[in-house]
């Protein structure tokens, strides 16, 4: 095989270790925009799936990090693998001087994250894909909150994504950082009628159980109501949901209620602006989000036909590329640690039935409140 060298310019070029279904994601990405992205090498352990990985994606294929790291040049790596082994795989990789962009949770335990963190301390470029945040209508909802419309932000409920990914969204709403918490949680279990999976629409009519998940975090003078199910994901008969209040107003999915004035109520609407729609010939891509005369979202990635997900995702990358050189944090690994401990501490509360009480940990102590 021959040498993968980067010569792009202006081109994100990044290598990945896996190539699950997760993986795929950034596949796409690439394929959709390659004057953007481009993938040098992936690391594919099985020399089966390594041939009909090349053969399908026209990628290189390595089988150890070692040979990918020898024949190519990427800016960073993105990490996809499973949490039991991905530890070890950024440590590997970020022993040789490369950066990591790992796939969520960035370990398997509070232990191996806080081990990671030291690599940090000692100057790994460690950041976490948590791309719930970045996608458009998120990342929308979370401006307005913080653009001080709606005044001091107080209380954050979320539906709309599981166990640490909700949580980093009601810490990003609430901006509270790393600050403790008081957590009760507890479970409620009913049959649904089951939707759409990763293998596509249902062929009958099942009934299966959905676990509901409901946390109430007390950060003191904010609060956070976490509340999911796995089974809203793709589902017909189940909705998202996200509520911002602050004490001039609320964000409550999308629609935006705030006072100009004492006396002077303001209702705005966030609305899709997207292209390919009726007799439109533009192409099919999402151009941004409008709330009242002003854009509270532009898509950076257009004309690309990508689903919100992978803007979001792409977003990560570009950020990545940006960070590797140099540029500040955008998902910290000490950020991804914090969303896991706290989803542990929730199940502690689900498995003893009592609050619990969160502390400081160690990637924490060197950040701000």
């Amino acid at each position: 095989m021959t040498e993968v060298r980067n010569t792009a310019h202006g081109k994100v070029v990044f290598a990945m270790v896996g190539a699950g279904w997760r993986s795929e994601f950034f596949l796409r990405i690439a394929r959709e925009l390659p004057s953007r992205f481009e993938v040098c090498g992936v690391v594919v352990r099985d020399p089966a799936k390594g041939a009909a990985f090349e053969e399908r994606w026209s990628i290189p294929t390595f089988r150890s990090i070692a040979e990918l790291l020898a024949r190519t040049s990427p800016q960073f790596v993105v990490v996809s693998v499973p949490r039991q082994v991905v530890a070890d795989v950024i440590t590997e990789i970020t022993a040789s001087g490369l950066a990591v962009l790992t796939e969520t949770p960035p370990g398997d335990d509070v232990p191996s994250m806080a081990a990671l963190h030291e690599l940090v301390v000692r100057g790994a470029k460690i950041q976490v894909a948590e791309q719930y945040h970045l996608e458009p209508l998120l990342s929308a909802q979370l401006s307005l909150a913080q653009s001080g419309r709606i005044g001091t932000v107080d209380q954050a409920q979320v539906g709309l994504a599981h166990d640490f990914h909700g949580i980093s969204i009601i810490r990003k709403a609430l901006g509270v950082g790393f600050a403790d918490a008081v957590i009760t949680a507890w479970q409620f279990t009913r049959p649904i009628v089951m939707g759409p999976s990763r293998a596509g629409d249902p062929e009958e009519e099942k009934l299966v159980p959905a676990v509901q998940t409901t946390a109430r975090m007390d950060f003191g003078d904010q609060l956070g109501i976490y509340d999911f199910a796995p089974q809203q994901y793709r589902s017909w008969i189940r909705s998202n949901r996200l509520l911002i209040r602050g004490d001039r107003g609320e964000i409550h999915n999308t629609e935006v209620r705030y006072l100009k004035d004492f006396r002077t109520p303001m209702h705005l609407t966030i609305t899709r602006m997207s292209t390919g729609e009726n007799t439109n010939l533009e192409g099919q891509f999402l151009r941004g989000l409008i709330a009242g005369d002003e854009w509270v979202y532009r898509n950076e990635f257009i004309p690309g036909r990508l689903m919100d997900d992978e803007i979001a995702i792409a977003t990560c990358l570009v950020r990545m590329a940006e960070h590797s050189q140099g540029g500040p944090d955008f998902y910290s690994l000490a950020d991804a640690s914090q969303d896991y401990y706290l989803h542990s501490m929730m199940l502690r509360s689900i498995e003893s039935g009592e609050s619990v009480r969160t502390e400081r940990q160690a990637w924490a102590r060197e950040e701000a409140p």
